[in-house]
Protein backbone atom coordinates (compact mmCIF):
# COMPACT_ATOMS: atom_id res chain seq x y z
CA UNK A 1 0.00 0.00 0.00
CA UNK A 2 1.43 3.35 -1.08
CA UNK A 3 1.67 5.82 1.74
CA UNK A 4 2.88 9.37 2.05
CA UNK A 5 2.84 10.64 5.63
CA UNK A 6 3.45 14.27 6.46
CA UNK A 7 4.69 15.54 9.81
CA UNK A 8 6.11 18.69 11.35
CA UNK A 9 3.14 21.00 11.18
CA UNK A 10 1.99 23.09 14.10
CA UNK A 11 1.28 26.54 15.47
CA UNK A 12 3.97 29.19 15.10
CA UNK A 13 4.14 32.95 15.40
CA UNK A 14 4.68 35.12 12.36
CA UNK A 15 8.37 35.24 11.50
CA UNK A 16 8.96 31.78 12.86
CA UNK A 17 10.04 28.57 11.15
CA UNK A 18 8.79 25.03 10.69
CA UNK A 19 10.21 22.02 8.89
CA UNK A 20 7.77 19.64 7.27
CA UNK A 21 8.72 16.06 6.47
CA UNK A 22 7.11 13.53 4.17
CA UNK A 23 7.92 9.85 4.58
CA UNK A 24 7.05 7.46 1.77
CA UNK A 25 6.40 3.73 1.84
CA UNK A 26 4.78 1.02 -0.22
CA UNK A 27 6.79 1.70 -3.36
CA UNK A 28 9.88 3.57 -4.38
CA UNK A 29 9.58 7.17 -5.55
CA UNK A 30 13.26 7.74 -6.29
CA UNK A 31 12.44 8.27 -9.99
CA UNK A 32 9.53 10.60 -9.28
CA UNK A 33 9.31 14.31 -8.73
CA UNK A 34 7.94 15.21 -5.30
CA UNK A 35 5.97 18.25 -4.30
CA UNK A 36 4.23 20.20 -1.59
CA UNK A 37 0.81 21.73 -1.99
CA UNK A 38 -1.41 23.61 0.46
CA UNK A 39 -5.05 24.40 0.95
CA UNK A 40 -6.31 27.24 3.09
CA UNK A 41 -9.88 27.30 4.41
CA UNK A 42 -12.30 28.30 1.68
CA UNK A 43 -9.63 28.20 -1.00
CA UNK A 44 -8.52 25.73 -3.63
CA UNK A 45 -5.43 23.64 -3.18
CA UNK A 46 -2.36 25.36 -4.61
CA UNK A 47 1.17 24.42 -5.61
CA UNK A 48 3.89 25.41 -3.14
CA UNK A 49 7.12 23.69 -4.20
CA UNK A 50 8.46 20.74 -6.16
CA UNK A 51 11.75 18.95 -6.60
CA UNK A 52 12.86 16.72 -9.46
CA UNK A 53 13.76 13.07 -9.04
CA UNK A 54 17.46 13.69 -8.43
CA UNK A 55 17.00 16.73 -6.23
CA UNK A 56 18.97 18.86 -8.68
CA UNK A 57 16.12 21.22 -9.62
CA UNK A 58 13.54 22.94 -7.45
CA UNK A 59 10.47 24.99 -8.22
CA UNK A 60 8.48 27.40 -6.04
CA UNK A 61 5.38 29.48 -6.21
CA UNK A 62 6.25 33.18 -6.14
CA UNK A 63 4.81 33.83 -2.69
CA UNK A 64 7.27 31.47 -0.96
CA UNK A 65 10.44 32.10 -2.96
CA UNK A 66 13.31 33.05 -0.69
CA UNK A 67 11.45 31.76 2.39
CA UNK A 68 10.78 28.06 1.72
CA UNK A 69 13.25 25.37 0.69
CA UNK A 70 12.32 21.93 -0.60
CA UNK A 71 14.78 19.06 -0.40
CA UNK A 72 14.77 15.28 -0.62
CA UNK A 73 16.71 12.29 0.56
CA UNK A 74 16.67 9.20 -1.66
CA UNK A 75 18.76 7.00 0.60
CA UNK A 76 18.02 3.28 0.74
CA UNK A 77 15.66 3.50 -2.24
CA UNK A 78 13.16 5.47 -0.18
CA UNK A 79 12.31 9.10 -0.68
CA UNK A 80 11.85 11.48 2.19
CA UNK A 81 10.93 15.02 1.26
CA UNK A 82 11.31 18.11 3.39
CA UNK A 83 9.97 21.64 3.30
CA UNK A 84 11.89 24.15 5.38
CA UNK A 85 9.66 27.15 5.97
CA UNK A 86 11.20 30.36 7.29
CA UNK A 87 9.82 33.84 7.87
CA UNK A 88 6.33 32.42 8.07
CA UNK A 89 3.37 34.71 7.52
CA UNK A 90 -0.28 34.37 8.59
CA UNK A 91 -1.17 33.86 4.92
CA UNK A 92 0.90 30.66 4.96
CA UNK A 93 -1.72 29.10 7.23
CA UNK A 94 -3.06 26.01 5.46
CA UNK A 95 -3.18 22.25 5.36
CA UNK A 96 0.05 21.17 3.65
CA UNK A 97 0.08 18.07 1.46
CA UNK A 98 2.99 16.03 0.19
CA UNK A 99 2.61 14.44 -3.23
CA UNK A 100 4.53 12.15 -5.57
CA UNK A 101 4.44 12.67 -9.31
CA UNK A 102 4.12 10.14 -12.13
CA UNK A 103 7.20 11.57 -13.83
CA UNK A 104 10.74 12.69 -12.91
CA UNK A 105 9.89 16.38 -13.27
CA UNK A 106 6.51 17.88 -12.41
CA UNK A 107 4.86 21.00 -11.03
CA UNK A 108 1.24 20.72 -12.15
CA UNK A 109 -1.18 19.25 -9.61
CA UNK A 110 -2.53 16.89 -12.24
CA UNK A 111 0.95 15.37 -12.62
CA UNK A 112 0.90 14.09 -9.05
CA UNK A 113 -0.81 10.77 -8.46
CA UNK A 114 -0.02 9.89 -4.85
CA UNK A 115 -0.97 12.13 -1.95
CA UNK A 116 -0.62 12.28 1.80
CA UNK A 117 -3.39 13.35 4.15
CA UNK A 118 -1.78 16.63 5.08
CA UNK A 119 -0.32 18.39 8.10
CA UNK A 120 -1.76 21.62 9.48
CA UNK A 121 0.36 24.76 9.62
CA UNK A 122 -1.05 27.72 11.52
CA UNK A 123 0.77 31.02 11.68
CA UNK A 124 -0.45 33.55 14.22
CA UNK A 125 0.03 37.28 13.80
Amino acid sequence: QVQLVESGGGLVQAGGSLRLSCATSGRTFTSSAMGWFRQAPGKEREFVAAINWRGSSTYYTDSVKGRFTISRDNANAKSTVYLQMNSLKPEDTALYYCAAARSPVATMETDFGSWGRGTQVTVSS
